[in-house]
């Protein structure tokens, strides 16, 4: 039986590769085209069905729910992507990768909290590897794995993790999520070297572990991050216009989505711009098309985005630009959500969430939760200048995303059939 191992080494880019040893070592490098947007749930079902967002239905990290009236991200449900996904042939372990809850595959883990009625959470992961992780490794650092504190644990845990799971199953196809280079990289507006080779160095753990059961491996990246130097308050223009409604209340303002004639969801380096009322389509083009830092307005279809899900229309910002969700006006109205680590109820991307307002807040915040006294985690600034690097574009090759292996395609949606040559 032939095995397969293929390791999504997140913001790794053609030049990057240069640096990584192991990565490099692999096998041919070579940079591939991505959807648009070039994010991560868009880019990881575009790979894994061989299909446009058009086809497979993930428009971005979130978009609208026009049936709830209500903006969602980073959904986990398999059953989101429309259309077969490659690993349905193979006894397949996935790790860490996006869609994992209710994936057709034979183990998987993946970040799943418990919560409370009271509204507690209590960090943690679905194992469903039977190889008890978390017993045999120690809990899963989830602050590492995004907030503030991202960084380089959460990446070593899930090498650690892949080795194992490798070693006792010995799965046909197994598929391992590094997102280590995706923290500073926003962070920062320099890539440190450092941040390749310490990634590079969990992809080891992974690489030996394949090499054991005689798997080949295959390294993927969904984009390349790039700097920025400009935020784009698309919603706070639309809100301007009239156009966007709020609800104000005792925990800050709250964007309406039924009763707003246009509004946008924001996620990274573009924007689908949902107009409820048609008859602005024109008006609202034109807004948008003359804020600083948006590169062009564009209809769905334009970009094989044309899904129900999709916005009316779609932003694209500028190469060194980005889209910020804000809606508020003043930040003292600000929703309660914005100042901490909150990523399924924010309507749209805020990167902000891996800075810090003060260390001091952060360790005053964690002292009321250990003394049991009620507490709000806001510790996040709102200050999108501090973004330093965004991805969603197309920019120049040795900047986008990599594929390292033996003859790979050029592009994402051959993905499917390179796997399926390698394993069958």
């Amino acid at each position: 039986m032939k095995r397969l191992c293929i390791i999504n080494v997140v913001g790794l880019t053609p030049k990057l590769a240069e640096i990584a040893p192991h990565l490099r070592g692999v096998g041919d490098v070579r940079p591939w085209q991505s959807p648009i947007p070039a994010v991560t749930c868009s880019s990881q079902a575009t790979m894994l069905t061989g299909n446009m967002p058009r086809d497979h239905g993930i428009v971005g990290n979130g978009w609208y729910f026009r049936d709830t009236g209500e903006v969602r991200f980073w959904q986990q449900s398999n059953r989101l992507i429309e259309g077969e996904k490659f690993y349905q042939r193979y006894e397949t372990a996935k790790l860490f990768w996006w869609f994992n809850q209710g994936a057709p595959v034979r183990w998987y883990a993946t970040p799943k909290p418990h919560y409370g009625c009271d509204g507690s959470k209590v960090f943690a992961i679905l194992d469903k590897t039977d190889c008890a992780l978390e017993e045999q490794l120690g809990p899963f650092p989830f602050f590492s794995f995004w907030g503030p504190a991202a960084g380089l644990p959460s990446s070593e845990w899930i090498a650690r993790a892949a080795a194992l799971v490798m070693r006792t199953h010995r799965p046909q196809l197994t598929m391992v999520y590094l997102p280590h280079l995706d923290y500073d990289f926003q962070r920062c507006a320099e890539q440190d070297p450092a941040r390749v080779l310490e990634v590079d160095r969990c992809a080891a753990m992974v690489i030996e572990a394949a090499d054991q059961i005689e798997a080949q491996v295959v390294v993927v990246s969904e984009y390349g991050l790039v700097p920025v130097d400009q935020p784009i308050l698309i919603n706070r223009a639309l809100r301007e216009a009239g156009w966007l409604e709020v609800r104000d209340g005792p925990f800050g303002e709250m964007l309406m989505p039924l009763d707003s004639r246009a509004f946008a969801v924001a996620d990274h380096q573009v924007a689908h711009v949902y107009v409820q009322d048609r008859t602005l389509l024109p008006q609202v083009r034109q807004l948008v098309e003359q804020l600083p830092g948006v590169a062009a307005v564009v209809e769905p279809g334009e970009l094989h985005l044309d899904h129900v899900r999709s916005g009316e229309l779609i932003a694209l910002a500028e190469p060194n630009a980005w889209f910020v969700y804000y809606y508020w006006l003043d930040d003292r109205r600000a929703p309660d959500f914005a100042r901490c680590v909150d990523i399924h109820r924010k309507p749209g991307y805020d990167p902000c969430e891996l800075f810090l307002t003060s260390k001091l807040r952060a360790a005053i915040r964690v002292a009321q939760k250990k003394l049991g006294f009620r507490y709000r985690m806001d510790v996040i600034p709102l200050e999108p200048q501090l973004v330093r690097g965004s991805h969603g574009l197309h920019p120049a090759a040795v900047d986008g995303p990599v594929i390292i292996g033996p003859a790979p395609p050029d592009n994402m949606v051959d993905f499917p059939d390179y796997v399926h040559q390698l394993l069958d």
